[in-house]
């Protein structure tokens, strides 16, 4: 059986417990196709694993893989699959059940997936970047366009505009017609205003209590949720996509009990995109709404540097994994 080199850990720890190294290489079951990874995302979701955070739900059977989406080219079709066409480039991301048990994970260099878990790549696009966006991108697109069904014209607020997910917040709520207000750091606010936003304020310095009102509150951060919503224009909508990993509790409780509010609760959803969700963020970076922005291209061998610049914070953009090896002439 051949291998194929992958991101691994042995234990649960700090980003330094992070590896390339090796490990079987799949095959395309029935129905499934062989995708020889370009790239690899790294999510916000990833180091809370790594550091075991979420255990209970992983286990420890080790090692373990990490790296959640990818974008890369069709190497194989399984029996009983005729599309889409060795060598075409698709992206997407694996099922949540197999990441949070570690059992697979897309910093590796190839992945044997289900059709519906990829659709076609943005034509044009360089697949290494493009590893920036299927997640992040995806839950942009369900967090505006379906759960808060943002109008143009309408007034957006963007909590954590420069990171993964708000930094396409700001680019799609642009393309939606809605006027972007983006919070973000201090030195992250011109990137703000050139994705689209029409104002840009530094958190630390600037309180809700200073912003106005809002159609729609977009939350990245998962802390003070009550003073955010307080923001809401009548008829607003408030998306939160993330929890304080110190206090989640306190939190979820919150937003379950705003419920009975109506158009006021607060909405949240857990991702598990799938190719339609792909194929519509391909459609937004195709007609330019929608880039990626990426903070760092880290080889593979460098998985640890990518985790450990993640939870440095500060980032503009995605951290991505570069999987596949540079071409280049022979030594």
């Amino acid at each position: 059986m051949s291998e194929m080199r992958a991101a691994l850990y042995d234990r649960y720890g700090p980003p330094e417990v992070l590896y390339e190294g090796t490990v079987p290489t799949p095959v395309a079951g029935p129905g499934e196709l062989l995708v020889r990874v370009h790239g690899a995302g790294v999510n916000g979701g990833e180091p809370p694993m790594r550091a075991g955070k979420l255990a209970a739900l992983g286990g420890r059977n080790f090692p373990k893989r990490t790296g959640v989406d990818f974008a890369g080219e069709v190497a194989a079709l399984g029996p009983g699959l005729t599309g889409p066409a060795v060598g075409a480039r698709v992206w997407g991301a694996l099922p949540r059940n197999r990441i949070l048990r570690g059992r697979s994970g897309s910093a590796t260099e190839y992945v044997a997936v289900r059709p519906r878990q990829v659709a076609l790549a943005p034509a044009g696009t360089d697949l290494v970047r493009a590893a920036a966006l299927p997640v992040v991108g995806t839950t942009a697109v369900t967090a505006l366009r379906d759960k808060a069904r943002l109008r143009p014209g309408e007034r957006l607020l963007v909590r954590g505009a420069s990171g993964g997910v708000g930094h396409v917040a700001v680019q799609l709520g642009r393309a939606l017609g809605a006027r972007v207000t983006a919070l973000a750091g201090a030195g992250s606010l011109d990137f703000a205003r050139e994705l689209g936003a029409d104002e840009a304020y530094d958190y630390r310095t600037t309180g809700p209590d200073e912003l106005g009102t809002f159609d729609v509150v977009l939350d990245t951060v998962g802390r003070d949720l009550r003073a955010y919503r307080g923001l809401l224009a009548p008829g607003g909508r408030m998306v939160a996509i993330a929890f304080d990993a110190g206090r989640p509790g306190p939190a979820i409780g919150y937003v379950l009990g705003t419920a009975v509010f109506g158009s006021r609760r607060i909405r949240a959803f857990s991702g598990n995109p799938l190719h339609q969700d792909f194929a519509d963020l391909t459609g937004y970076v195709e007609s330019g709404a929608v880039r990626p922005v990426v903070a760092a291209v880290h080889p593979l061998a460098e998985i640890a540097a990518a985790h450990r610049a993640l939870e440095a914070g500060g980032i503009r953009g995605k951290h991505v994994v570069q999987v596949v090896r540079p071409s280049g002439p022979a030594s």
